[in-house]
């Protein structure tokens, strides 16, 4: 009876046991999960520094704002150029993004005389900040160059196959591509397209960086080539847009550059109504031999040619050395033309404008 007894106690008091292991061995678990959790997110690595491998500079333009003179209202032209300067990996991630736009007005008066300051610099979104006013007309109560923060942000670390193929839909007529998914419900309600355009232009036209550590965006953009209309010719309204792509290493070089302008043309008639709304607007690279520099040139290049010489000559250098560039006044419509021998049979184009957009975007590099 006693061993019966005895026998009986091993065996309750061995059941707890194994019962008490049982209850405790989910704890570790949890324990575990979440330290191996962070190591295996590879989220942060396109960030990193050093991991830049491709600089590409993409745009669009359009003009489908502008309007026609009526008896109600003056004419209006608006140019709105979409810029992306893009840092890739060697896998093709964005690594590094920077989008802006500008949007030129040329206002006339009822006999097309241009109003607006020919003079004034013309603001980009991200330049004007909160003056661009997005904040109190939206639902999320955030300004464009808060939305397209958060909308760089989620591009990072994402092809451009996975960046076209965000899923998108509609919330009015002129909102026909708002991003839709969870991580940008509350912080992008901005119509994306152009943007993501860009960005694909950007990968397509990536030339090699090796060595980068940042990509900056460099914007300068003006009305003063509008003209008013005359009994001999109608108004041109007309924004100049520089813009550029640089890639700079640790000690702020040059490590690649893209520099690109956008003469942006609306042309009205006699009655002041648009005449090109349907046309394709191109910038100064992609007219190349079209743009018809290389027949007036004295060096017989067109100005794709001689910016490419600009560019290479860019390259290895800081901001401060192209800024201090020495230049000669060939005529008044060209009184920063290089003064050095190296690009003297190459560049004879006056390059104040471009050194501005580079130099801003060495100082905006991330």
């Amino acid at each position: 009876m006693k061993k019966t007894i005895s026998l009986l106690l091993i065996l309750s008091l061995l059941a707890v046991t194994f019962v008490g292991c049982s209850t405790n061995a989910p704890a570790e678990t949890p324990a575990e999960t979440p330290a191996e959790t962070p190591a295996e997110t590879p989220a942060e690595e396109p960030v990193e520094a050093g991991s830049i491998a491709k600089v590409g500079l993409g745009q669009n333009i359009s003009i489908a704002k502008s309007s026609d003179k009526t008896d109600e209202k003056n004419a209006t032209a608006q140019a709105d150029v979409t810029m992306a300067a893009v840092g890739f990996d060697e896998e093709g991630k964005v690594a590094s993004v920077t989008i802006d736009v500008t949007q030129a007005k040329i206002a006339f008066d009822e006999n097309m005389v241009v109003t607006s300051d020919r003079d004034a610099e013309v603001l980009s979104k991200k330049d004007l900040k909160e003056n661009y006013g997005m904040a109190k007309v939206s639902e999320i109560g955030k300004e464009w160059f808060e939305q397209m923060e958060a909308f760089e942000e989620w591009m990072i670390g994402k092809t451009v196959e996975e960046i076209t193929g965000l899923p998108v839909k509609e919330r009015d007529a002129s909102h026909q591509n708002v991003p839709d998914v969870p991580e940008l419900t509350s912080t992008v309600t901005i119509t994306v397209e152009s943007y993501i355009e860009a960005v694909a232009e950007a990968w397509e036209n990536a030339v090699d960086a090796p060595g980068a550590e940042k990509v900056g965006l460099g914007v300068h953009a003006g009305i003063k080539s509008s003209k008013d209309a005359t009994d001999d010719k109608p108004a041109t309204a007309q924004a100049d847009v520089y813009m550029t792509a640089t890639a700079v290493d640790a000690d702020g070089k040059v490590v690649a550059t893209i520099v690109d302008v956008a003469q942006v043309k609306v042309l009205y008639d006699e009655e002041g109504k648009v005449t090109n709304k349907d046309a394709e607007l191109k910038t100064k690279h992609e007219l190349k031999e079209d743009y018809g520099m290389a027949k007036v040139s004295e060096i017989g290049k067109e100005w794709f040619e001689q910016m490419e010489a600009f560019q290479d000559w860019m390259a290895g250098k800081t901001k401060e050395e192209i800024t201090g560039l020495a230049v000669k006044e060939r005529d008044p419509s060209h009184q920063n033309v290089p003064d050095v021998p190296e690009l003297t049979s190459t560049v004879t184009i006056t390059v104040e404008g471009y050194q501005a957009v580079v130099a801003e975007a060495i100082d905006n590099a991330r």
